[in-house]
């Protein structure tokens, strides 16, 4: 037997003592729900002046009702490197999905080697619900549900890297966990978009700019609105104790939509030059998507709002590297960038608001890191970090030490 498949059978035996363990707590306080809001690539750069302008009230809800800052990302980041290191709160060497690409083969769930937070809650009796977050396909099983994200292969994507497969069309491995579940999202929600559209090549862009860049962020936006909707549909349908759903087309629009000026490294105002407000968009766009979710949320609820990393214009010596400057597939010319060998240069961005969360708060410097956010889940669910996470409890955005609270 493999070691993928006697994890997974030990995996199904713990299945079966889900309801148990349900059952056991159900007589004690009721368990705490939170939810967690992925936006891949979200830049605080961006994000600040949109604020200040009051572009983005449902953020600045969670600011005002909570605590926010930089999340210190790892080096090299890109969304299933960071993300893996989120589910596990180990170094990716650890956790062994170093990026996009690991020995030629596109990342995927069967390359951990370290446990993800949502299966140490669901052997804890906690219900998990989780919607296109990368680096899970094909999904496992959870005690709940689970809808692969970025990296899911299928039709015209067989790498699965940057692309837009609709979940009718997904091929090698299962989108949907139960799989059962799959019907009654193509009946409810429709046969929605998995990621979000690969970027136009140079071919595609040449004398047509406008028309092309139009055309893509017009997609792009339907693949919000159709995520937007199954956001809305599983949390009222198929609420869970945590959940997890993201957003990925804001990163895809800031590696060559970002605002940059005539002196920077690649600009090009055929491109540049047209559509300047289309990366700031994407984040008024996402604070309309937050505002749904939120109308799920009440008190009792935490909210936790993380980026994988930001991004910035290029900034780095790559002459010896012909395409450092084109995206994953080399045809598409990029301005910005977040997987500089520093990841400090390019930090998440963090923010949290629920029972017990100071009002307010802005953590300076890099208080709080991508290893930060399982533990710090983990510990308001009462259960224990497995010892291999690296992280640790965000004790200082808590009005009462939680570590002083859970000694008593």
């Amino acid at each position: 037997m493999t070691v993928r498949r006697l994890v997974a059978f030990l995996f199904f035996l713990s299945l079966l003592a889900w309801p148990l363990l349900g059952r056991a707590q159900s007589s004690g306080k009721p368990k705490p729900r939170v939810v967690v809001v992925g936006v891949n690539g979200m830049e605080l750069d961006v994000i600040r002046p949109l604020l200040l302008k009051g572009d983005l009230p449902n953020l600045a809800k969670v600011i005002k009702n909570g605590a926010h800052g930089k999340l210190r990302t790892v080096n090299a980041p890109n969304c299933p490197r960071v993300y893996s290191t989120m589910f596990t709160s180990t170094q990716p060497e650890e956790h062994g999905v170093t990026g996009f690409l690991v020995g030629g083969i596109t990342a995927n769930t069967n390359m951990l080697k370290q446990e993800p937070i949502w299966s140490v809650l669901s052997k804890n009796g906690i219900t998990v619900g989780m919607a296109n977050v990368p680096a899970t396909f094909p999904v496992m099983p959870v005690n709940g549900y689970m809808i692969s994200g970025m990296l899911t292969r299928g039709k015209n994507c067989e790498d699965g890297v940057l692309c837009a497969p609709k979940l009718s069309e997904v091929e090698g491995g299962d989108a949907v966990y139960p799989a059962a579940m799959k019907a009654e999202l193509l009946k409810k929600v429709g046969d929605f978009y998995i990621d979000c559209e690969r970027m136009p090549s140079a071919e595609q862009l040449n004398g047509r700019e406008t028309e092309v860049i139009d055309a893509w962020l017009k997609k792009v936006q339907l693949i919000r609105d159709q995520q937007t909707l199954l956001f809305d549909y599983l949390l009222a349908n198929h609420p869970a104790d945590f959940t997890w759903l993201v957003q990925s087309c804001e990163d895809r629009t800031g590696h060559w939509l970002y605002p940059i000026a005539p002196y920077n490294v690649g600009y090009n105002p055929k491109l540049n030059g047209v559509r300047t407000d289309a990366f700031p968009n994407q984040y008024i766009a996402f604070d309309k998507v937050l505002g749904t979710i939120l109308k799920h949320v009440d008190d009792n609820t935490y909210v936790f709002i993380v980026s994988d990393h930001g991004i910035k214009p290029l900034r780095e010596f790559e002459e010896t590297n012909p395409h450092a400057h084109m995206d994953h597939e080399k045809t598409t010319p990029v301005i910005a960038k977040h997987d500089f060998a520093d990841g400090d240069d390019v930090p998440g961005s963090f923010f949290a608001m629920g029972p017990g969360i100071k009002h307010g708060l802005r953590l300076m410097g890099f208080e709080a890191s991508v290893y930060d956010i399982a533990p710090t889940i983990l510990h308001i669910y009462g259960v224990e970090p497995p010892k291999q996470m690296r992280g640790h409890l965000l004790d200082e955005i808590f009005e009462i030490s939680r570590n002083k609270a859970a000694q008593k």
